[in-house]
């Protein structure tokens, strides 16, 4: 750094501006390239490029150098019998990660490679720090998340991740508002954090002197614009829960969700299909996607948590319902934790996450969860349970879909005993939302919803075994 500091110095002695200075390129490094001729030594058109500097090969007479942006790769010559001989000492005295701006005739060498040659060379920013190091990159993994930026300085096939990202967001949009949906915006900063279980973050708003909480869901607001006459709608945004990091869990995440008046849970499971097929093509577009995203092709079978945990169980749970005692005793021969007291439908529940889902493979709509576990869900045909499923692939939850419930003094009675639970110390459970059951009592329309973590899926999608993989700033602990 000392030396480049040194270098930033002189440069300003002589007239040079290390930083500050304004160029506009007219063309991409490899709209640079296209354009130069097929014979060696013809003189091509001239161009305005402007990329940082990542190889140097000064030699006598000659200066080579490979200059990056976002589209590759173009090599740049100066030379002393060229048009510019002054330019063979700057280019030389130049560093890796310098930034510059490259304006000459296209042309190429003897042995084929498309080269600037230079009449002009401008510097537009000096790099104090150097690229990590410009064969292996950045290797240490814990490196390349709290300093993302090296890392797609130094190795740029790391950005093709991040484009399909980018590209899967934009099609998950795209089917929505073919579909009709209305992207909306919700508050993120809220008195009740509701629409699901987890503990919030919290924050102080001092105009107001009161707490907020950063939302968990998107869920509740959503619902009150079905109320409102908006009747589909989505939001894709940022919610938070202050829960510890795993491979698959980051503080803050992305989650879509949708809701769809005069819809029901099959409405949602066809959306749902339509969203995965969607974005395992656009990612497919913009670079290599692992031959696994092949099982992501509709239609994805379906199957009743009943019928599942009978599976494993190797008898019908509910024939059981009614002696929980024995449900639990046939969980636990088979090595499941089995909470104490708890409600049938929730004992049922813990046997699915414990005996089941993290063995479903291939993507399955896995339907009919208990009530006691889907406190905004419709019930169905069967009162034990609602009309939700849950899409699950790879042994996790991908999507959750509800044919919603829209009985007011239902939905009253369910956060009531949610609220009583939070009471007996269960800090995930939010607070009741008067507000929200207030709206739904002005009629809210039977509807589907559906909430698809986004994050979860790029890494499906992509392959991706740790969620940081997918996020450009995932949340690490403080150096």
């Amino acid at each position: 750094m000392a030396e480049r500091r040194r270098k930033a110095a002189e440069l300003g002695t002589a007239g040079v501006r290390p930083w500050g200075v304004d160029f506009t390129p007219d063309h991409s490094c490899l709209e640079a390239a296209e354009l130069a001729p097929a014979v060696p030594g013809e003189a091509g058109p001239q161009v305005r490029v402007a990329g940082r500097l990542l190889r140097l090969r000064p030699s006598g007479g000659i200066a080579f150098a490979d200059c990056f942006d976002a589209t590759g790769r173009l090599q740049l010559m100066a030379r002393m019998d060229g048009p510019a001989p002054r330019l063979v000492e700057l280019l030389s005295g130049l560093d890796l990660g310098d930034i510059v701006g490259a304006t000459g005739a296209m042309g190429r060498t003897a042995r084929g490679e498309p080269t600037l040659d230079l009449q002009e060379l401008t510097l537009l920013a000096k790099a104090l720090r150097p690229p990590a190091g410009k064969h292996s990159g950045v290797v240490d993994q814990e490196l390349r998340y709290r300093r993302r930026y090296l890392d797609l300085l130094s190795t740029p096939q790391h950005q093709v991740a991040f484009r399909q990202r980018s590209a899967i967001l934009r099609a998950l949009r795209q089917v929505l508002d073919g579909s009709g949906f209305l992207e909306v915006e919700t508050p993120i900063l809220q008195p009740i954090p509701g629409g699901g279980e987890a503990r919030p973050f919290i924050t102080h708003h001092n105009a107001l002197g009161t707490d907020f909480y950063l939302r968990i869901a998107l869920e509740l607001h959503l619902k009150r614009l079905l109320v409102g006459g908006l009747e589909r709608v989505y939001e894709m945004g940022r919610v938070f829960r202050n829960e510890g990091l795993s491979p698959r869990h980051n503080p803050e995440f992305t989650l879509l969700e949708a809701y769809a008046a005069y819809a029901d849970r099959s409405t949602m499971m066809a959306l749902s299909e339509q969203l995965v097929g969607a974005a395992a093509e656009a990612a497919r577009a913009i670079g290599p996607v692992p031959d696994s995203t092949a099982t992501l092709t509709p239609p994805f079978r379906r199957s009743s948590m009943s019928d599942l945990v009978g599976a494993v169980l190797g008898t019908d749970p509910l024939a059981l319902w009614d002696r929980p005692e024995e449900l639990a005793e046939a969980g636990r021969r088979r090595g499941a934790s089995i909470p104490e007291r708890a409600p049938v439908g929730e004992l049922f529940f813990a046997l699915y996450e414990q005996l089941v889902e993290p063995n479903l493979r291939d993507p399955v709509f896995v339907t009919d969860y208990p009530v006691e576990v889907s406190p905004l869900a419709r019930r169905g045909p069967d009162p034990r349970f609602c009309e939700r499923f849950e899409l699950v692939v790879e042994g996790r939850e991908l999507a959750n879909a509800f044919s919603e419930l829209n009985d007011p003094l239902e939905q009253r009675r369910r956060l009531e005993d949610q609220a009583r639970r939070r009471e007996r110390g269960n800090l995930e459970v939010p607070p009741f939302d008067e507000d929200f059951v207030e709206a739904i009592e002005y009629g809210m329309p039977p509807a589907g919803g559906i909430g698809l973590g986004v994050d979860r899926l790029v890494m499906l999608v992509l392959g991706a075994a740790n969620i940081r993989d997918v996020l450009l700033f995932p949340t690490l602990r403080p150096e």
